[in-house]
């Protein structure tokens, strides 16, 4: 908030990277976060993406009705379903991007 910096292994502590690696290692790391991201919830990632962009404008009233519609309408989708059976079932989801 201060506009000072912040070190590398601090931002790593507190959430504002997910990982640190060595300059040598940095395309291993991406590549193992494309995975992760590209083997998760497509439908959910980009609706978060789509509402991080149309919110950005937004009042704050506005924002958390259209957060609600759209928490809404995922969770009548079937990746949701998947999340609350792999969940219960303690196994990885097997997401379908619906």
């Amino acid at each position: 908030m201060l506009g000072e910096p912040v070190r590398a292994a601090e931002a790593e502590r507190i959430g504002l990277v997910s990982e640190l690696a060595q300059e040598a290692r940095a395309d291993e790391a991406a590549h193992r976060l494309a995975r992760r991201l590209a083997d998760g919830p497509a439908l959910a990632y980009a609706q978060t993406k789509a509402l991080l962009t149309a919110e950005l404008d937004m009042p704050l009233a506005a924002a958390v009705e259209l957060d609600a519609a759209t928490q809404a309408l995922l969770m009548n989708g079937e990746d949701y379903a998947e999340f609350h059976a792999a969940f219960t079932e303690k196994r990885p989801p097997k997401w379908q991007g619906r």
